[in-house]
């Protein structure tokens, strides 16, 4: 097996650990509420201290590649997260099953952008596109499968079982690491630790995430608002250090990058606000449309069948075809599935329902794999640590946006509208958002970006 793959392989093992360990909790909640008597603001930062660990920890993931051997960075990692996981397992106390979600979520922070960088410094422009279909496959798996496999863990063994599930894959990723992976000195020049842009940008994140959960949960309080206002303002204070400051923690200088920057949009308003929607569009299944978890839960396989076949075209088509007509496709796909669903009132119309599932998968994931193909094509190997720290906080902080977002226009339309209209209204108007990714797509250089993938062909 050629020595990329194998990179490869133990980066993409490592997503899937992440996002398993990301999408499965949240089934556990009552039986964790039950046995460790916590109320729900307890159980909910059983999620939240992994994401706010993971988030805080990936500015440092640039830093730490300059300083220590890649192959040290992702066996510190993945060990790390290997502890954690043994320690929530086992917590006795709310309070220590989030402290140890917290390390686990340092120990993931640290392994994706790593992996990341490592693996796509190894393969030329020309065939990111069919890593990024593979990172895209994994990205569909993992949401699709844990919240089953850990529903029928927290059931028929015991929630402990949904932490120890993982345990054996990270532990075996750990020893493929250290068994395989070469030393990868460190690239470039040594910059000194930005610590006054490490401590603005950690205690931002951290704020903001505590503000954007807060609002999801409690969008009428004023606290959740002034924690991510108070957030928002340290992170633009942050991007402002960064250009004055000779040494920057994070490049946004990379944003003037148009492929990235279109690509870090097109996550925000796509596969982010899709996290929303599919939150509201739960509620409205089961409380309206009196459908079971179960049945409501089977909408995800006429996903899974739309975004799988999105992926495999990407992988097949991006390196001729460009990211403008398959982002174009996409946007529309899942502006239509939306509206849809905005066309149901009744659990009678099942095929319109799969139809409008399916839509949402193949655009969703037209439009999130297309921009993971996209988004380093033009970043120089020296620059891949920088611009996969921003790539993933970004990504992260989609997924809280578009949750928040989405359920604080459904709270507003419902006090204004009633329960069905505002359910009907939100998918509309959630729809309609797909045009302003799809404008931003129309102005990208498509013709140069194929030419440009065409050359780094021609010069392997």
């Amino acid at each position: 097996m050629p020595y990329r793959t194998v990179v490869a392989v133990i980066y993409l093992s490592g997503f899937f650990i992440d996002l398993i360990t990301l999408f499965s909790a949240g089934v556990a909640y009552p039986a964790i509420g039950r046995a460790l008597h916590a109320s729900l603001a307890q159980l909910a930062w059983v999620s939240n201290g992994y994401m706010l660990g993971l988030t805080v920890v990936i500015p440092l993931s640039a830093w730490l590649m300059q300083r220590l051997d890649a192959q040290r960075i992702m066996l510190l990692s993945l060990a790390l997260f290997s502890l954690a996981t043994l320690g929530a397992g086992s917590a006795a106390h709310i309070e220590s099953l989030i402290g140890w979600r917290v390390i686990q979520g340092l120990g993931g922070g640290l392994l994706i952008p790593v992996g990341q960088t490592l693996a796509y410094r190894l393969y030329p422009p020309h065939q990111r596109a069919r890593l990024s279909a593979a990172i895209m496959l994994v990205g569909l798996l993992a949401p699709a499968l844990s919240p089953v496999l850990g529903g029928l863990l927290a059931d028929h063994v015991s929630w402990r079982g949904l932490f120890f599930a993982s345990l054996p894959l990270s532990l075996l990723t750990l020893c493929l690491a250290a068994c395989t992976l070469r030393p990868s000195p460190p690239t470039g020049e040594r910059a000194p630790l930005d610590k006054r842009g490490l401590l603005i940008f950690s205690v931002a994140l951290a704020l903001l995430l505590l503000g954007l959960t807060g609002i999801a949960q409690h969008a009428l309080r004023w606290q959740p608002w002034a924690l991510a206002a108070a957030g928002a303002l340290l992170l633009a204070a942050g991007l402002r250090h960064c250009r004055t400051h000779p040494r920057p923690l994070l490049a946004p200088a990379l944003l003037h990058d148009p492929l990235l920057r279109m690509a870090m949009l097109i996550y925000q308003t796509i596969p982010g606000l899709f996290m929303g929607v599919s939150l509201v569009a739960m509620l409205f299944l089961q409380n309206d449309l009196a459908m079971t978890a179960a049945q409501a839960g089977a909408m995800m396989v006429p996903w899974a069948l739309g975004a799988f076949i999105a992926i495999a075209t990407t992988g097949r088509l991006f390196n001729r075809l460009g990211p403008r007509p398959l982002l174009v496709a996409g946007c529309l796909a899942q502006g239509a599935g939306m509206l849809l669903l905005a066309q149901i009132d009744h659990a009678g119309q099942h095929p319109l329902l799969v139809a409008a599932y399916a839509l949402m998968g193949l655009g969703g994931s037209l439009c999130s794999s297309t921009a993971q193909s996209s988004a380093f094509l033009t970043v120089p190997d020296t620059l891949l640590a920088e611009a996969s720290a921003l790539w993933n906080i970004n990504r992260q902080l989609s997924f809280c946006l578009g949750v928040t977002g989405v359920s604080l226009l459904f709270s507003l339309l419902q006090q204004h509208l009633g329960t069905v209209r505002a359910y009907h209204s939100c998918f509309c108007l959630v729809a309609v958002s797909a045009l302003f990714p799809l404008l931003r797509a129309l102005r990208i250089d498509n013709r140069g970006t194929v030419q440009r993938i065409a050359l780094s062909k021609e010069n392997v």
